[in-house]
């Protein structure tokens, strides 16, 4: 309702997501030092200053991180001189050791941070950094709850990542406890705005899809890109007609959108279907709901198929967690034109 009604008072349709450049984009990125580099390089300044937006990056120390420099320091009291023995002058050491810790942990932060900034600033981009101390999930979700970021940003794998990982268990746990749209980068060599490659989004009628078609409109009238509109018939169920007219429809809001645009229909299962269909592609972004069709009400997890392509899906990924249909002027609009 809030950005709704922002949109109103800006004087934008409904319908428009982001509303050209009038609409204020905050974005939180969860950094853990692997790649942060070129994912904010390529994908935030990109990304966030083709929309005059906002930066603001997190960064954690890992609890487990402090723990472990405590207890080692705790295991080598032994060998500390009879006069640091005292237990009041063993209190003072260890103030001191956490101290030089922490203190040491944000020094390496700032000096990420620094350049990050620089970045930024480079970009016209506006640039803010938070740390916290606790487990990388917990206090990105904890702040994600707290804030109105519009994306959040994360790589696909970090710092535990082996040969066989698909998707971080830090992407997992955010995602199944926050509800805000986030963009998940696979492909760091693909996320530049001089790439080439189209804008996929994935549509199956529910209000989530429809919010996810929005999503992909605006970002491919900013930044100039082909649409593909692909949809999936599994040929052992009914309903082909309707999803060839949620395809028409969308085509339509697409065109209304002066924008190229392709749709696609594939047949089997909606998971299997739309990641071969995107590993011969190779689209620039995919956009998917975070729910479909047969999401029940009050449903805190990601759909089936969005997690499908999260996991296996070759492209960085875009959930979008907003719902929207069509107005009825709209579709009469469509049907007059």
């Amino acid at each position: 309702p809030e950005r709704k009604n922002h949109a109103q008072n800006n004087g934008c349709k409904n319908e428009d997501f982001m509303c050209g450049n009038k609409f204020h984009i905050g974005h939180l990125i969860e950094v853990d030092f692997v790649h942060c580099l070129p994912l904010f390089l390529t994908v935030c300044t990109e990304i966030v200053g083709a929309h005059k937006g906002e930066v603001v990056v997190e960064i954690h120390f890992e609890l487990t991180a402090a723990k472990l420099h405590d207890i080692r320091f705790k295991q080598m009291e032994f060998t500390l001189p009879e006069e640091y023995k005292e237990e009041t002058e063993l209190e003072k050491q260890r103030r001191i050791h956490d101290a030089l810790i922490t203190r040491g942990l944000q020094l390496i932060s700032d000096s990420y941070l620094d350049r990050m900034d620089t970045m930024a600033q480079d970009k016209g981009v506006t640039f803010e950094r938070h740390m916290s101390d606790g487990r990388n999930f917990e206090a990105l979700v904890e702040d994600i709850n707290e804030n109105d970021y519009d994306l959040v940003i994360m790589g696909a794998v970090g710092q535990g990542a082996v040969r066989q990982s698909t998707v971080g268990s830090v992407v997992e746990r955010t995602l199944r406890r926050t509800n805000t749209d986030t963009m998940i980068v696979r492909d760091i060599d693909n996320a530049t705005l001089e790439q080439e490659g189209a804008i996929v989004v994935a549509l199956d009628g529910s209000t989530w899809s429809w919010g996810a078609m929005q999503t992909a409109c605006e970002l491919a009238k900013t930044n100039k890109r082909p649409l593909e509109i692909v949809a999936v018939h599994n040929p052992d169920q009914s309903g082909e007609e309707l999803i060839e007219a949620h395809l028409s429809l969308a085509r339509q809001v697409a065109r209304n959108h002066e924008l190229k645009v392709s749709t696609t229909l594939l047949d089997g299962s909606a998971a299997t279907a739309l990641v071969e269909h995107l590993e011969n592609s190779r689209p620039w972004l995919v956009l998917a709901g975070r729910h479909g069709l047969d999401t029940a009400e009050q449903e805190s997890n990601i759909g089936s198929v969005t997690e499908h392509l999260l996991r296996f899906g070759p492209s960085n990924l875009l959930i979008i967690s907003r719902e929207w249909t069509p107005s009825e002027a709209t579709r009469q609009q469509i049907a007059t034109s």
